[in-house]
């Protein structure tokens, strides 16, 4: 095998690595956040220690917080509440995150809340 047939053939596998790489420097929450929730991500709230990313597939809502800096353990939440429903939350000390917690909304609004250390942020009604 010649060195143009061993470049050919290593191109596309160099593209998807520098490619991988590349989004894994350019949104490591997001990276994060999706081995977390299944589905397509629809909302990131962010707030000054943290974030909450929200993931919706079907009929379903996920979220996760995810602290800004991780690796010390600090008290942090996530709450999902489906219009008419009661919500279910996950809140105790981590040092990565918080969740992640899932509700069945169908087409009902959801109120998404999270918190990290003395951070958090507060949907209101979204994915009305």
């Amino acid at each position: 095998m010649g060195s143009g047939a061993i470049r050919r053939r290593l191109a596309p596998v160099l593209a998807v690595l520098i490619a991988s790489g590349l989004l894994a420097v350019a949104a490591p929450e997001d990276a994060h956040a999706a081995a977390y929730c299944a589905g397509r991500k629809v909302r990131t709230l962010p707030f000054s220690t943290g974030s909450v990313v929200v993931y919706k597939r079907g009929g379903y809502v996920c979220a996760v917080t995810l602290a800004k800096k991780p690796g010390t353990k600090r008290k942090m939440s996530v709450s999902v509440r489906a219009r008419g429903g009661r919500p279910v939350v996950d809140e105790g000390n981590f040092k990565h995150h918080a969740g992640p917690v899932t509700v069945h909304a169908g087409r009902r609004c959801v109120w998404v809340k999270g918190s990290v250390g003395g951070g958090s942020v507060s949907s209101g009604w979204i994915l009305c």
